[in-house]
């Protein structure tokens, strides 16, 4: 299996996301997703910026995609889609349905977790779009995902959401500017003030999700790596690792480890655990609420 690199979903000062990037260049990633997808006022990179930075990766040897909004709320984001899906340097993840019509049956192109795409059927209509490949919706099971992947269409690769905090929702409001007291419109660009988002905690202090702008994560650190032996044994390609402040190398040394035999994954996954501070779920994965952690009886990678 390879291993992908989705986009930033939290805002870093434009200096942060050109170091990150220039680290991940040396990781053992296959694909990175490059772009803004949740806020169209973070500009920590202009267009153009994010274009010649995909190149750098390129030739670094990764596979780049470039990412689209996935929640397009003015005029002037349905103008940068149009100029995004439009170029022809590189395949686009689309992450909303919007980006999926720019590109159908022009190019082969992504789609992002959060296109539902829950049946075999839907992917078939996608395939004859174009669709080259699919990231599991977040909220899915593994029985889920076996029945889609009998009836997959021919030539499309499916890649699962691994690792990081789960991206839930998204919203015309800004939650983050609300926690402040601030209108959406006068934000004061606070999210640069949480490079992880901000843990929103219940009444007895338990974490319960985390709000970044406008969309809403789990609090909790996704952890696939005790199911990477089931996740190969589906035909599953690609898994993919959300960036993070800190550890990403880390993680991404883990997961490669794991896949290739060279560490067992009851050994990758306790190390992983000492990664996070809120713990980590796989409970979408199983079919039960996604906050909780399920402990298998069995660790494989094989």
């Amino acid at each position: 299996m390879r291993l992908a690199l989705g986009p930033v979903l939290y805002y870093w000062e434009r200096e942060q996301l050109l170091d990150f990037y220039q680290r991940m260049a040396r990781t053992e990633v296959d694909i990175v997703y490059l772009g803004e997808t949740v806020c169209a006022k973070r500009r920590a990179l202009r267009s153009e910026e994010w274009l010649e930075l995909a190149h750098r990766l390129a030739a670094s040897g990764k596979e780049v995609v470039l990412s689209t909004m996935t929640l397009i709320e003015a005029g002037s984001e349905l103008g940068a889609l149009r100029s995004l899906c439009a170029n022809e340097a590189f395949p686009v993840e689309a992450n909303d349905i919007g980006a999926v019509r720019l590109l159908a049956g022009r190019r082969p192109f992504v789609t992002g977790p959060a296109v539902n795409i829950y049946n075999a059927r839907t992917l078939d209509v996608l395939a004859r779009q174009g669709l080259k490949r699919w990231v599991l919706p977040v909220e899915l099971s593994r029985d889920t995902l076996a029945d889609m992947q009998r009836q997959r269409p021919q030539g499309v690769e499916t890649e699962v959401f691994a690792w990081g905090r789960l991206p839930l929702a998204w919203s015309a409001r800004c939650f983050t500017a609300r926690a402040h007291n601030l209108p959406k419109d006068d934000c004061q660009f606070r999210c640069l003030d949480y490079p992880d988002g901000l843990r929103l905690s219940t009444r007895e202090g338990q974490p319960f999700l985390t709000l970044n702008g406008i969309q809403t994560q789990s609090a909790r650190h996704c952890n696939l790596i005790a199911e990477t032996g089931e996740l190969a044994g589906l035909g599953v390609e690609v898994l993919r690792i959300s960036p993070q402040s800190r550890h990403t190398e880390t993680v991404i040394d883990l997961f490669r480890q794991c896949l290739d035999g060279r560490l067992d994954a009851a050994e990758a996954d306790a190390a992983l655990q000492t990664l996070t501070t809120d713990g980590s779920c796989n409970g979408y994965w199983h079919g039960s609420a996604g906050m909780q952690q399920t402990h298998c009886g069995e660790f494989s990678c094989s």
